[in-house]
């Protein structure tokens, strides 16, 4: 009989494990109360909080909020923006629209190997008719098109330029333009305006507000932080909202946050991803070893915009990370070092957690001063056995050093450069300034 309670009292006490991991889903009412969980409680280290908070201050942060199991653990928003004001998502708004498309497919509106010309009719681009059909929906989700990402405005939607430069899905470049288009094959292909289909298959059901606008040539997605904390919450649960299913098509939903071709393993449908063995960045056709955010979690996926609009999202750790603000002092169009750098920060608040990247690697290098003209200085705090590579933005190689801390770089033209530092622990990459 006591064999028999033990085994009950074990079942129970699972039982109750599992409740209290059990995702929370806060109320379709936007206004409704959203549930919070005290960091004391997880066991973080709640003087790390502030310095996080100061840190998010400095880089002309608006919103910031993170999740922990769907309720909110940190919650806060600086100089005038409150939780009820509206800011633009950037390019993280392209992960709303590989959910669409998502969608769209499953209800036999498209399918994502459906040439793009079908919805957008022949002679959208300016390539031959032949380079056009290879185009498929698939590539526009992928930044495979084989369109040509350097032409003076790559946001331009004009056929004159849209160039063929190599064939779909034979290249990687990270270009807007087709991306922006999706919005057309979507309208085309359910016959409804964007906005229409976002509020029914999105909004409603997870009482997310927000609307598409059209910013010169972009479609830029406007909400508030906790509507895009929700839609991560959404995604972070497999696009399950409650008891609600909101896309059943769990291929598509794995190969939407999985690498979706072989050329840049970092990425997937629009989505951003972690912990892969390279990575490549907008602009540059160079793969950098590593991930692009080695202070994050290796499950890590995220949707990454201008001026560091973030959506991040760890499965294994139930964690969703919102950033939304102004341009913060790591520049880019795609800002995945400022990425890190809030993961970093986040990492010490979270001191209980742990993960397979060692957190304190990257820290031990740095490159001062920054910007410079003459010369910089690497300091590692590890090993001084270092390789480093200096590349321009276009990815052309520029300089390489041996086991030098200290690099004379005034033969280098005023700009922007990406240094490439090989230890025998770890390769990073950073921006530097030559002025």
């Amino acid at each position: 009989m006591k064999k028999y309670l033990t085994l009950l009292y074990i079942i129970i006490s699972s039982l109750s494990f599992v409740y209290a991991q059990k995702t929370y889903f806060p109320p379709l009412n936007s206004n409704a109360f959203w549930d919070t969980i005290s960091p004391n409680s997880l066991g973080w280290c709640v003087d790390e909080i502030e310095p996080l908070y100061s840190f998010l201050s400095r880089e002309n942060t608006k919103g910031f909020i993170v999740l922990k199991d769907g309720k909110i653990v940190l919650e806060k928003y600086f100089g005038t923006f409150t939780k009820d004001s509206i800011w633009y998502w950037a390019s993280a708004g392209k992960t709303i629209t590989s959910f669409l498309v998502g969608k769209a497919q499953e209800e036999n509106f498209l399918s994502i190997d459906d040439p793009s010309s079908k919805f957008q009719g022949i002679g959208w681009t300016d390539c031959s008719q032949e380079q056009e059909a290879k185009i498929k929906i698939r590539n526009q989700l992928t930044m495979t098109s084989g369109l040509n990402d350097g032409i003076p405005d790559n946001h331009c939607l004009a056929d004159t330029c849209l160039r063929c430069l190599s064939d779909a899905g034979t290249r990687w470049a990270y270009h807007n333009a087709p991306y922006t288009l999706l919005e057309k094959v979507l309208v085309n292909a359910t016959k409804q305006n964007i906005n229409t289909y976002t509020q029914s298959r999105l909004l409603t059901k997870t009482g997310m507000t927000g609307l598409w606008y059209t910013i010169d040539f972009d479609n830029v997605f406007f909400s508030k932080v906790r509507s895009m904390a929700r839609f991560g919450l959404l995604i972070q649960n497999k696009c399950i909202w409650n008891n609600d299913t909101l896309l059943y098509d769990s291929a598509y939903l794995n190969q939407m946050v999985n690498t979706s071709q072989n050329i840049n393993l970092s990425y997937g449908y629009l989505w951003w991803l972690n912990g892969k063995a390279s990575y490549m960045v907008p602009t540059l056709q160079t793969k950098f070893k590593g991930s692009y955010a080695p202070n994050a979690p290796s499950d890590m996926y995220a949707g990454i915009g201008k001026n560091g609009q973030l959506v991040c999202i760890s499965p294994s750790l139930g964690i969703v990370l919102i950033r939304m603000g102004n341009t913060p002092s790591t520049l880019g169009e795609v800002p995945t070092i400022f990425c890190n750098q809030i993961w970093q920060k986040l990492n010490a608040v979270m001191c209980n957690t742990t993960h397979t990247k060692n957190e304190n690697l990257n820290n031990s290098i740095s490159i001062f001063p920054n910007p410079a003209h003459t010369e910089i200085n690497i300091l590692n705090q590890v090993d001084h056995k270092n390789e480093i590579d200096i590349f321009d933005l276009l990815g052309n190689f520029k300089l390489k050093i041996l086991n030098q801390n200290k690099i004379d770089v005034s033969s280098l033209a005023s700009g922007t450069y990406l240094i490439k530092i090989k230890t025998p622990q770890q390769t990073i990459t950073q921006k530097w300034i030559k002025i």
